[in-house]
């Protein structure tokens, strides 16, 4: 007899569905499984055929042919379980196989018959709606991710018993999620904790709301982490869609709560330097997001940039003109989300000093060698470099406090949306997205400010993404100014985030 069932296969960040058939036929007894199934995948017949025989359910003494449609895509993972036990029981006649028509299940099985949870629940049950299926079988800890879609009925089954039950009568099923459990609440991190460093928290605030990168250089302990770490507090709050992306990438990364499974907050990621090149990226066997994505909508910090691998930061390149990430394997091409905001840290040289000639014990070519590991065009597509300075005994001791975190993010979100009216029938939402075509319709320059920027090019060695990158952040400063042209004075300003690079690595 034979059945089948839907299941889904997750590549990337696509969702493929795949037809879960079952025949049981006379025969040897045997169990066939095909449609390029991985080895994780073959091992489901061996839990499958023990946890029905725990539950009191007897196999049949018969030829069971069990085949993953389409055949050309890979099937890896645990959550094939489920789908494969449903398919064969209706194989068996123990379920009917009309109950199955337009279902889709996903979940992993163990020897005694529960139903544990799997990643990716989301994107599965997203696509399921794409199908027009009539419900979803899911483990019972993933039921809580799973009803983030309101307009999918979403069954959870803590083991294969309920499964069959609520197959055979899916109205019956009561949805009993619970309270939400929300994760320990962060410690809340102000700008008005840091003393000083005025200079640098405006091209902070520059560079969140044009949505630019930046790079802070500086010597240690003068507060360049401390910084970075409050960024996400001035960006504007995620809507839900945001928000539905997000909890879309973790789901797939397998990073989420089980309480309290929806992202609500803009991700702050901050890789180790020994972070490999791979990690940073993504990929893998079955490729999954690395840090760039899981820092999408939100902040990729690099503390102590210089330190990371070569070949690390040469992978920032693409997705920083791109805004996705493209990993290419044998059976396709991935591509990632990759809208973040770069945020790098770093010291001028090894001891971290230079140029205080009393303090720097480096060697010029020990100088030379620290700066030269951090290629030109990667420096050409950080928006801003922002010069740290330490801050002496009086800003220290002083007790002024500083703007609030609430203070800057409400100027922070006026230009934002601003920049998203204008931006409105373009396709991007910030200046910091502009091509070039977009930035000579957007980015017109008053005569003394076109003046300058000539004469700045003239003296200085900028490229022409250099150009454009100037444009961009003169843009955005003007944006904060509620200027339509640009002015001279965002000009100099715009220009000045330029030359602390030129300054070191010149």
């Amino acid at each position: 007899m034979f059945a089948s069932v839907l299941s889904a296969a997750i590549l990337g960040m696509d969702v493929h569905p795949i037809q879960v058939e079952a025949d049981v036929s006379d025969g040897l007894p045997t169990f066939t499984m095909v449609g390029f199934p991985s080895a994780q995948v073959k091992e489901a017949q061996d839990r499958v055929r023990t946890a029905l025989k725990n539950n009191g359910i007897a196999l049949p003494p018969k030829r069971i042919t069990v085949n993953f449609a389409p055949a050309d895509i890979k099937k890896e993972g645990a959550g094939f379980d489920l789908p494969l036990a449903a398919a064969v029981l209706a194989a068996s006649d123990i379920l009917k196989s009309e109950q199955l028509d337009r279902v889709m299940m996903a979940g992993e099985i163990s020897l005694n018959g529960e139903i544990h949870a799997i990643s990716g629940i989301l994107p599965i049950i997203i696509r399921a709606r794409e199908e027009k299926c009539r419900f979803c079988v899911v483990p019972y800890e993933n039921l809580r991710e799973a009803t983030l879609i309101p307009d999918m009925k979403v069954i959870g089954v803590r083991n294969l018993q309920e499964m069959i039950r609520y197959v055979q009568s899916p109205d019956s099923y009561r949805k009993e999620v619970g309270k939400t459990i929300e994760s320990p609440g962060k410690e809340k991190l102000d700008f008005s904790d840091i003393r000083g460093q005025e200079s640098l928290k405006r091209a902070v605030e520059i560079a969140v709301s044009g949505f630019h990168n930046l790079l802070m250089i500086g010597p240690p302990g003068a507060g360049k982490t401390m910084v970075a770490r409050r960024i996400p507090g001035i960006m504007p709050a995620l809507t839900f869609d945001e928000g539905l992306e997000l909890t879309k990438i973790y789901s797939i990364a397998g990073l989420l709560s089980r309480g309290d499974p929806l992202i609500r907050e803009r991700p702050f990621r901050s890789p180790h330097h020994t972070c490999s090149a791979q990690a940073l990226a993504g990929g893998g066997r079955n490729p999954r997001p690395g840090e760039i994505t899981l820092a999408h909508r939100g902040v990729l910090f690099l503390d102590e940039m210089p330190e990371f691998s070569r070949r690390s930061l040469e992978i920032l390149r693409q997705p920083l003109e791109d805004k996705v990430i493209r990993i290419s394997r044998v059976y396709g091409t991935y591509d990632f989300p990759a809208d973040f905001m770069l945020c790098a840290a770093m010291n001028p040289c090894p001891c971290g000093h230079y140029p205080d000639m009393n303090r720097c014990r480096c060697t010029p070519a020990q100088v030379m060698q620290y700066l030269g590991r951090i290629s030109q065009p990667l420096l050409d597509r950080l928006d801003l470099c922002a010069e740290v300075s330490p801050v002496d005994f009086e800003g220290l001791s002083s007790g002024r406090i500083g703007e609030s975190t609430d203070t800057i993010r409400e100027r922070v979100t006026k230009v934002q949306e601003l920049q998203r009216e204008r931006y409105k029938n373009e396709g991007i939402q910030f200046n910091g997205e502009l091509s070039g075509a977009q930035i000579e319709k957007y980015c017109k320059m008053e005569k003394d400010a076109r003046q300058l920027l000539k004469m700045a090019f003239q003296n200085m060695p900028f490229s022409a993404r250099a150009y454009h990158r100037i444009l961009k952040v003169a843009r955005t400063i003007a944006d904060m100014e509620a200027t339509e042209s640009i002015h001279r004075h965002h000009i100099a300003e715009a220009l000045s985030y330029r030359a602390f690079d030129k300054k070191y690595w010149n």
